[in-house]
């Protein structure tokens, strides 16, 4: 047990060195268990990967593969068990040619050990590598700028346009940014070749210049195809996904799923690769929230069918049973993620696990035995072996050992006006008692449709519990995990059951006899930061607002944003106009902090700056008297991802809460 006083929950130097738990990995045989882990680089100013090796059995410690400055992604198992990854650690140099920055390589790690070897590379590297366990193929995803045709020509010019120093994109259809990187001048494309290990032979093209098409791909397990979701451009900037199958032979290729009102995302092969699950999405419009549920195509065929119809969860496909009976998912469930076994025959759904969000599920070959990552909003990360039958989750020896929590979990719950349930989860501090309640601070999750049910480095609740502070995690109308109808009640109606049920949750909360109400303040961040900003024109109950990335003006943002079409079919211009917070301005009398990143483009920093100038302009007193302040990132996005940022972010947060209690003006961190 760590001792609270050195607790790195306590301490951010520590916090932001815990390492962080990848994907996972399975080879072939099912000897091997390898999982990436991201850790503090030399410099403190960012995270590099390694990965590292976990015994299937749990018999013996877990051992780190590889070592580099520059650290790996996108591992995957060859057939033969060696284990093929994309790094941009030093390329030996073709020649007397030394590789330009930018030059990535994918690498081959020999199934017995030894030293990684390359197996290509090439300027602008790799968005995926696809290995199959009864195959030698191998399928790499590539970006290449528009109208080349070969990495040479590609190379020159990216040489070109970093020699000019042009950075200038030129686009022909609406989406020009995503999430916090610009659209252009390139775009994925697939390479096929089989691995040997001296390198990739007989690598071609699979399926040409296709522009922004390709959004992912999945290869059969006996490597003869891939099925991509296949990005469809439509009138009035909108845009949809099919399902895409591509013949590696022949690279011949056919919709096997297409529909207007529909996307497909999330495919998974079956086991003989005759079939393909994916999740099929109803496009939602400003009277529905989408529906989705799970589809298997056969495609020999073409005939599908619905898995599991009738039940309401959005489940996420993760991997078929070895003889293709059964189909694990993981799905949120009431303040978790579960794996689920749903009968591909009779439909039955199966809840597997209890406890926790569980990502990254792969099958033994045997059928008895999965292998997933776990997290919790008490367990920031572990490799677990699951037995189908049971259930029971064991823990195996992992890389990482994380220190105590400084508190207690507990799930919390009440009833909104209209009787629904609203549920969520309360963190305590040490302590907390009715002689000694905590002080509550309110945190709303973002998305809006998602779930507060797994481990979060980013929005960490015990780094408040760490100082006493009690945290409220609400699910409210929205929220994942209790089914359409929840989410239905929200659904373009963000200012009225969501912040209901946020506030009614709070209130009780705040009647517990081991908290206190007197002093409570408000965090969120996306959507939790338009619930504070609403919350913030709605009441003065609250000490402190903290709003990250947050939606201020409605009707702005719906232009600005990244994915237009999508609030287009959330929300008409009048539901924008009803429940925007910029409406309401002169009501705000709490205290906020304002955060946003320049590179944000989900939530444009247009919205951080507008809602900085209604706080300013409408302050009457003298400047040396306003209550709020902002904290502007020029090169963070969406989320503040480098750990340097995150700790000031951190740092500035709980001065900023702690000056709103004792009723002082926040103290200037020493390095803004």
């Amino acid at each position: 047990m760590t001792d609270a006083l050195h607790s790195p929950f306590l301490d951010l130097d520590q916090y932001i060195a815990l390492p962080r738990l990848g994907d996972l990995a399975l080879s072939p045989d099912a000897q091997r268990l390898v999982v990436a882990v991201s850790s503090l680089a030399a410099d403190r100013t960012a995270y590099t990967t390694a990965l590292w090796e976990v015994d299937p059995n749990g018999a013996l410690p877990a051992h780190r593969l590889t070592r580099s400055v520059k650290g790996e992604a996108l591992s995957a198992f060859a057939r033969d068990g060696s284990i093929l990854f994309s790094s941009k650690r030093d390329v030996p140099a073709e020649g007397d040619e030394k590789p330009a920055e930018s030059v990535s390589a994918v690498w081959r790690l020999p199934a017995r050990g030894g030293e990684a070897s390359v197996l290509t590379r090439r300027d602008g590297g790799f968005s995926h590598v696809l290995t199959a366990p009864d195959s030698d193929t191998v399928v790499l995803g590539v970006t290449m700028h528009a109208g080349v045709t070969d990495d040479e020509a590609d190379a020159k010019k990216r040489a070109d346009r970093r020699t000019k120093k042009v950075s200038a994109l030129w686009h022909a259809s609406a989406g020009v940014r995503y999430w916090d990187h610009d659209l252009g001048p390139e775009s994925t494309r697939l390479r096929v070749g089989v691995a040997g290990g001296d390198g990739i032979a007989e690598v071609r093209d699979l399926v040409g210049d296709v522009g922004r098409a390709i959004t992912d791909a999945v290869l059969a397990p006996d490597g003869r195809s891939v099925v991509v979701p296949w990005r469809v451009e439509e009138p009035r900037g909108e845009w949809r996904t099919e399902l895409v199958h591509v013949d590696v032979d022949s690279g011949e290729r056919r919709t096997v799923a297409g529909d207007r009102d529909r996307s497909y995302h999330a495919p998974v092969f079956t086991r003989d690769g005759g079939g393909v699950v994916a999740v099929e999405m109803d496009h939602s419009t400003p009277e529905r929230a989408n529906r989705q549920r799970l589809r298997l195509f056969r495609l020999d065929s073409g005939e599908s069918m619905v898995l599991a119809e009738g039940w309401d969860r959005w489940g996420h496909p993760e991997c078929f049973s070895p003889d293709g009976s059964t189909l694990y998912v993981t799905a949120d469930e009431d303040g978790h993620a579960p794996v689920f076994a749903i009968d591909v025959a009779g439909g039955a759904v199966r809840r597997l696990t209890e406890r926790g969000a569980f990502s990254s599920v792969r099958v033994n070959p045997d059928g008895g035995t999965l292998y997933a990552v776990r997290s919790a909003h008490d367990c920031p990360g572990e490799v677990v072996a699951i037995d189908v039958v049971s259930g029971a989750t064991r823990t195996l020896p992992g890389p990482v050992e994380y220190p105590a929590l400084p508190g207690r979990l507990e799930r919390v719950e009440t009833l909104a006006e209209d009787g629904t349930r609203v549920p969520g989860w309360l963190v305590l501090p040490e302590g907390a008692a009715p002689e000694h309640p905590a002080p509550l601070a309110l945190w709303v999750h973002g998305g809006p449709v998602s779930s507060w049910n797994a481990w979060s480095w980013r929005w960490c609740p015990w780094l408040l519990a760490a100082r006493g502070q009690a945290v409220l995690l609400p699910d409210p109308a929205l929220s994942t995990g209790y089914g359409w109808d929840y989410i239905q009640r929200g659904w373009a109606r963000w200012g009225a059951e969501p912040y209901t049920d946020v506030m009614a949750l709070t209130d009780a909360v705040e009647a517990r006899d081991d908290v206190s109400g007197e002093s409570t303040i408000m965090m969120g961040g996306s959507f939790g930061g338009y619930m504070a900003n609403w919350i913030a024109t709605q009441t003065d109950r609250f000490k402190a607002i903290v709003t990250h990335a947050s939606l201020w003006n409605l009707p702005a943002f719906a232009a600005t944003t990244d994915a237009p079409h999508f609030w287009r079919e959330q929300f008409t211009p009048e539901m924008m106009e009803r429940y925007s917070p910029h409406r309401f301005a002169d009501r705000i009398e709490t205290p906020m902090l304002v955060i946003h990143g320049d590179k944000d483009y989900r939530v444009p920093i247009g919205e951080g700056l507008a809602l900085w100038w209604a706080l300013t302009g409408n302050h009457d007193g003298p400047p040396d008297t306003l209550r709020h302040r902002f904290l502007y990132y020029p090169d963070e996005n969406h989320w503040i991802l480098t750990p340097q940022h995150a700790k000031v972010w951190y740092e500035v947060v709980l001065e900023f809460l702690e000056a709103a209690r004792a009723g002082r003006p926040p103290a200037r961190h020493e390095l803004l």
